[in-house]
C-alpha cells in the first residue's frame, strides 16, 4: 500500500512539474524557456545518443563513487564505532573535514591524481565517504554491549558478529544517508564535468548546448541530470524499503 501511495505521488509530482514549466513557458514566450512538448521529443530522441553516451559516463561515475565510498566508510565507521580509543584519536580530523563542502578541493584532487575519471569519482567518494562514516560509527558505538556479547556466547566470531549485529543494525542508517547524499553528489558531478573533459552530463549541458546556444538540448541533458538523480535516489530508496521489510518479518 504504501509503496503504490508513493508510485501516485511520484507521478503527481512530475505532472505539477510538467504544468508549471508549461505555465513558464506560455508566460516568458522566449526561446531560453522551451515548452515540455518542444523539449520531452529531443530528450527520448537524444537518449537513445550522444545524450545517452553521456548520461552513461556520469552514471559510471557515480556508481563508482558509491561503490568505492562504502567499501572504505562501511568498514572505518564499524572499527571507529567499537573502538572509542581510535574514534578519540580520529574524532577531531573528522569534525573540522566533514562540514567543509568538499568541492573546494577540486583543485588539489585535480594536482594529485591528475585530470580523470579517477579524480572526479575520488571527489564523489570523499562526500559520501564523511556521509556513510559519521552514521555507522554512530550506530556501531549505540550498539548494546549486551547484545554483542550474548550473540559471542553462541559462538560467532567477527564474521558472525558482522553478519548477524553490526550490518543489520548499521544498514539502514547506510542507506538513509546513501539517499541523502545522492542529490549532492549529483550536483558536485556536474560541476566536475563542465571542464576537462569530454564526455558527462556536466560537459553536455554547459559544453555542447549552453555555450552554443542549443536551448532544447540544453534542457533535455537537465532532464537526463535530473532523471539520473531519481533513479538513483529510487533505487536506494527501493534497497531501504525491501531491507526494513524482511527486517520486520524476521521480528514478528
Amino acid at each position: 500500500m504504501k509503496h503504490g501511495m508513493k508510485i501516485t505521488t511520484t507521478g503527481t509530482g512530475l505532472l505539477m512539474f510538467l504544468v508549471i514549466w508549461q505555465l513558464l513557458a506560455w508566460i516568458i514566450h522566449r526561446p531560453i524557456l522551451p515548452s515540455p512538448a518542444e523539449v520531452l521529443p529531443i530528450f527520448f530522441r537524444l537518449l537513445f545518443g550522444e545524450l545517452g553516451l553521456h548520461m552513461a559516463a556520469s552514471a559510471g561515475r557515480v556508481v563508482s563513487a558509491i561503490s568505492l565510498a562504502l567499501i572504505i566508510a562501511v568498514p572505518a565507521g564499524l572499527v571507529l564505532g567499537q573502538s572509542r580509543s581510535l574514534n578519540r584519536i580520529f574524532e577531531p580530523l573528522i569534525a573540522i573535514i566533514y562540514p567543509i563542502p568538499k568541492i573546494v578541493f577540486l583543485p588539489v584532487i585535480y594536482l594529485l591524481l591528475g585530470i580523470s575519471d579517477l579524480s572526479k569519482i575520488f571527489l564523489i567518494a570523499i562526500i559520501i565517504f564523511f556521509q556513510v562514516l559519521v552514521v555507522v560509527r554512530d550506530e556501531a558505538a549505540n550498539l548494546h554491549r549486551e547484545l554483542i556479547l550474548s550473540v559471542r556466547s553462541l559462538g560467532a566470531g567477527r564474521r558472525g558478529l558482522f553478519r548477524f549485529v553490526y550490518l543489520p543494525a548499521t544498514l539502514p542508517a547506510i542507506l538513509t544517508s546513501l539517499r541523502v547524499s545522492v542529490g549532492t553528489a549529483i550536483a558536485v558531478l556536474f560541476i566536475a564535468e563542465q571542464s576537462l573533459t569530454t564526455h558527462g552530463l556536466g560537459y553536455y549541458i554547459i559544453v555542447e548546448t549552453y555555450q552554443v546556444l542549443r536551448y532544447p538540448e540544453m534542457y533535455a541533458g537537465i532532464l537526463a541530470m535530473g532523471f539520473l538523480g531519481v533513479t538513483l535516489y529510487f533505487i536506494i530508496n527501493r534497497f531501504e524499503f525491501y531491507f526494513n521489510r524482511h527486517l520486520r518479518l524476521d521480528d514478528e
